[in-house]
């Protein structure tokens, strides 16, 4: 007797139809490879003496010492990784600071983590509607915010992550920026803490986020266009557990 012939397995993979499938296709335009690259913030001093921020503009006296990402890039790649795996796009990976610019010719670029870390972004101009800005006067003095340039009806001038520890709440923007000349986009995925740009990863990777998402920046059959979105994230125990658009701007036209 012939042993039997297991069934064809059924391939695995989303459907055109599906929200996440629909989104980053909007998303990764490009022939290549994308890539991603994670922050990598500078800091002057050793870790067994105390370590601060290498100041923007400001020539570094001293040694800068680079060894660090946060918690929260290292899980978002993890998340990035396993939903572009199933759309059949796998990545590159790079460190913000290690950055050349001739590596990101015809590719989609998706940063993770803010200006302030992922310094490679100060190079770059996105749309200024929001920014991430250190905060010079009290009360929040030398934390980061992202500042609302136009705020509409109801939304903040400045979101912040709470204020005392443990970190229980964030602001992240989500910001997609398209050209056409190469045909790439540039996916920005950043909040004010670690924490925030985990849960703005875990956002464009959630199956019902994207859903609710896809109606507002939805571009026709290209799948989304240019938009900035600003997220606000509950956090418990350093994990994003809840999340919703509390402004959304999309360019005129």
């Amino acid at each position: 007797m012939w042993p039997e012939v297991p069934a064809e397995r059924p391939k695995t993979g989303p459907k055109a139809a599906e929200p996440l499938a629909i989104f980053w296709r909007g998303i990764l335009r490009g022939a290549s490879e994308p890539l991603v690259i994670f922050s990598n913030a500078e800091f002057l001093g050793r870790p067994e003496t105390g370590l601060r921020y290498v100041k923007p503009g400001r020539t570094p006296v001293g040694t800068v010492f680079d060894h660090y990402t946060g918690v929260g890039e290292v899980l978002s790649i993890h998340d990035l990784d396993e939903v572009l795996l199933r759309l059949g796009k796998p990545f590159l990976l790079k460190r913000g600071r290690l950055l050349n610019w001739d590596d990101t010719k015809n590719r989609d670029l998706i940063f993770l983590g803010s200006p302030s870390e992922n310094l490679s972004l100060r190079e770059l101009s996105l749309d200024r509607q929001f920014k991430f800005q250190t905060m010079e006067t009290p009360p929040r003095r030398g934390d980061l915010a992202i500042l609302n340039l136009h705020p509409a009806a109801g939304e903040q001038m400045y979101y912040f992550a709470s204020k005392d520890l443990p970190i229980t709440e964030d602001y992240a923007l989500v910001e997609l920026v398209t050209s056409t000349a190469p045909s790439r986009s540039i996916l920005l995925l950043a909040g004010t803490t670690t924490f925030g740009t985990q849960g703005a990863v875990e956002y464009v990777c959630s199956e019902d986020a994207v859903r609710d998402l896809l109606p507002r920046v939805s571009n026709g059959a290209d799948g989304v266009g240019p938009f900035t979105a600003v997220v606000h994230l509950k956090i418990n125990g350093g994990v994003p557990i809840e999340s919703s658009v509390v402004a959304l701007r999309r360019p005129a036209g």
